[in-house]
């Protein structure tokens, strides 16, 4: 009998919060993973606080991350000690914990089937965007979901021990049923073009013309005469190739320079590459959240056991207007699932790392993906 049990505390002190969060569990001898997302004001305890749950609970494991806000079943913790858990009893021989991606590669995995992992990065490592790209063929037919630890301390994540500098999770192979999605929190407001020359991350011209040029056309005139009032508003956005779903990569636009018409992107990139211009807002947001689960919805064919939600540490309070707002959107389409997960300083969908996303994935009995 597979089960997700879900319990939370906002209590000051490490060891008041663990002992308030495992008396809301009913953690018994079938458990044996859980999911633990904690705020910076309690991960200085962090050692302590794995060392206590390995010492009560020796065959269990814990996999999970450090974030400025965390979150649950209609709720977002921001500015304040807290502390997720969500445990559950999934088969032990379905799952597989990594500290280091070089461990995924020693495992004996079946191919043919779908490989869904869990993941946690630690945002400081320059290689990760590679890693990210390579697991799902290392762990065979692979799919990733996770984010990137977020703090103004340790960047640290649990793969059982307390991990830092990498990408560490757990893999599930395909008696673990899950359905994944990824909403964007921005929306397209120009036509897609190509990079026709660039440097570093730097674009020089866009369809052979001054890239700042096309950039003040797509955004409009009221925008284009005060280029400081788009900071956080307007970003560049990059089609995936070869997906029909109209799904794209969002980027910061770093700076401009009008003398020379170029404009700096928060990415390295690539001549040739296609290249749109995206606004971000509350209600396109919404939108596109309310498209996510509807999708969802049509993809899930029994019963929702529980879920992890990944999102973007510029979305929650800051882009839904007020603190528990997406999560109470999900709770409005989801019902009272046990849902945990945390703000993110990038999120891992498939192969790729995204900004200003959510990432979520359910854990079903009788899912097709």
């Amino acid at each position: 009998m597979q089960t997700f049990q879900l319990a939370h505390s906002t209590a000051a002190d490490w060891q008041d919060a663990l002992d308030d969060c495992l008396q809301q569990l009913q953690v018994d001898a079938e458990a044996t993973l859980g999911f633990i997302y904690l705020t910076d004001p309690l991960v200085g305890e962090l050692g302590k606080l794995m060392r206590r749950l390995r010492d009560r609970f020796p065959a269990m494991h814990w996999v999970g991350s450090v974030g400025t806000a965390v979150l649950c079943t209609g709720r977002e913790f921001y500015d304040e000690p807290a502390l997720v858990m969500l445990v559950t009893d999934l088969p032990r021989g379905a799952m597989h914990v990594f500290g280091h991606t070089d461990e995924v590669e020693e495992l004996d995995l079946t191919a043919s089937a779908l490989n869904v992992a869990v993941v946690h990065g630690d945002p400081r490592n320059p290689q990760l965007p590679e890693l990210i790209g390579k697991l799902p063929d290392t762990i065979g037919n692979g799919y990733l979901v996770g984010g990137l630890s977020s703090s103004q301390s340790w960047y640290y994540q649990i793969a059982d021990g307390i991990q830092e500098g990498g990408l560490s999770g757990v893999l599930f192979d395909d008696r673990v049923q899950v359905v994944t999605g990824l909403t964007q929190g921005c929306s397209p407001i120009g036509p897609v073009h190509e990079l026709t020359e660039c440097d570093g991350n730097v674009a020089i011209r866009i369809d052979e013309r001054p890239a700042l040029d096309v950039l003040r056309e797509d955004i409009g005139e009221v925008l284009a005469r005060d280029l400081s009032r788009i900071g956080g508003y307007i970003f560049a956005g990059f089609p995936i190739s070869g997906d029909d779903t109209g799904d794209y990569l969002v980027r910061n636009l770093i700076g401009f320079d009008p003398e020379h018409g170029v404009v700096g992107i928060g990415d390295y990139l690539q001549a040739g590459a296609r290249v749109m211009f995206c606004r971000r807002d509350g209600h396109t947001a919404h939108e596109d959240l309310q498209r996510m689960l509807a999708d969802i919805r049509g993809r899930v064919t029994g019963e929702v056991l529980g879920g992890l939600y990944f999102s973007c540490l510029g979305r929650g309070r800051h882009l839904f207007g007020e603190p528990g707002r997406e999560m109470e959107i999900l709770a409005g389409e989801l019902g009272d699932v046990p849902l945990a997960g945390f703000y993110a300083n990038g999120e891992i969908a498939g192969n790729r790392l995204y900004g200003y996303t959510g990432v979520l994935v359910l854990f079903t009995r009788g899912a097709h993906h």
